[in-house]
């Protein structure tokens, strides 16, 4: 397969995860640019940050078109996201990617479980 298409299905399946949960594409993303379509780690780590913000403003005007975003319920973690989006932006590149790949893993495994367990 090409790395066209590679990029391409990579893309659906972060847009898929981020329609149907609201988030969740990075968590395909950073694994599959890198392993699939050959990306390195650090620069798979901020495409999947650019590739995740169109695909969630999309998601936030489909939500509201439907009438199933709370717009005052959301504008705190708006401001807060924002904030914390700045201050790892800027201390991304000092961090080693042996620690970017245990945090990612720990906040997956976070997720994991507070999904099956539904808490």
């Amino acid at each position: 397969m090409s790395k066209k298409y590679r990029f391409l299905c990579t893309g659906a399946l972060a847009g898929l995860a981020n329609g149907l949960f609201g988030a969740g594409g990075g968590l395909f993303l950073v694994p599959l640019l890198t392993r699939w379509c050959g990306l390195p780690e650090r620069s798979s780590f901020a495409t999947s940050v650019a590739v995740i913000f169109p695909l969630s403003i999309l998601s936030v005007i489909v939500y509201y078109l439907n009438g199933a975003l709370p717009v005052t319920d959301a504008l705190p973690y708006l401001l807060g996201g924002a904030v914390g989006g700045l201050i790892a932006g800027r201390i991304f590149k000092n961090v080693r990617m042996v620690w970017l790949r245990r945090a990612f893993g720990a906040l997956i495994l976070y997720g994991g479980i507070r999904a099956v367990l539904l808490l």
